[in-house]
């Protein structure tokens, strides 16, 4: 039986590609290309962290990612507007079905799992319509460990009180679906770009800019698709309004 309904927040309930508008107000014609390198190397360096055995919370992550993403390109901001780039993670716009899907869902008990550190998430969840909707948010930042490391799913248990089986943890990212997976949790992959669309996208720009991908095209193909590990999700949803029905099913 399904007791709880846990959400990864970044990509899955939170959209990352809204910080894309701070970004090209702060350097006009690069704010693109900031916001897939910036993810992709928040994400890097999460998981360097936790191998190397040298926690950092989030939020300086966030920053160092941010830090080397401007200096790899040559950009050199203002204190004032490196922190004001910097705090857009902390105003990520929710997808438009994360209202609904969690409304829907009242039957069940909700939380978030997130490698947002406390404050983070504190000021994104509260600060957001979802804020009512979620029983519990819960950081990575007790463990001091990153996602998809088996401690940091430990911790839906330790605060929920709810077994493994008896979770559905739902997720657009495909590291964090193999490593929940890879856990024991029953687990819903949000498919937030369709393999189909990529495959398209991709064929388009490589016919008619040489063979280039824009940044955006690149970053899905890395971070939105189902990891060939070995671990698939046991539901595939479109939209997270399709979890109510989930909920009833199962």
């Amino acid at each position: 039986m399904i007791k709880a309904f846990v959400f990864d927040a970044y990509g899955t309930l939170y959209d990352v590609q809204s910080v894309a508008d701070v970004t090209e107000r702060a350097f006009p014609g690069h704010g693109e290309i900031i916001t897939q390198i910036w993810r992709m190397k928040q994400l890097e360096y999460s998981w360097l962290r936790s191998l190397m055995n040298d926690y950092r919370d989030f939020w300086t992550v966030t920053r160092e990612a941010l830090t080397y993403t401007l200096g790899v390109l040559g950009l050199t901001p203002t204190a004032t507007l490196f922190d004001d780039m910097a705090e857009a993670y902390n105003r990520l716009t929710p997808y438009p079905d994360a209202v609904p899907a969690l409304i829907g869902l009242s039957g069940a008990r909700r939380a978030i799992l997130s490698n947002g550190s406390p404050q983070m998430l504190d000021t994104l969840v509260g600060g957001s319509a979802l804020r009512d909707l979620i029983e519990s948010t819960i950081s990575v930042d007790e463990k001091r460990v990153f996602k998809p490391d088996p401690r940091a799913y430990e911790l839906v248990e330790e605060r929920l009180g709810v077994k493994p089986h008896e979770v559905v943890f739902v997720s657009s990212n495909g590291f964090d679906i193999a490593g929940a997976k890879r856990f024991g949790f029953r687990v819903a992959r949000i498919v937030r770009v369709p393999q189909g669309a990529l495959t398209q996208e991709i064929s388009e720009q490589r016919s008619n800019t040489a063979g280039a991908l824009r940044p955006v095209t690149l970053y899905k193909a890395l971070r939105t698709q189902e990891e060939a590990l070995g671990y698939a999700p046991d539901f595939v949803v479109s939209s997270l309004a399709d979890l109510s029905r989930l909920a009833v099913a199962t």
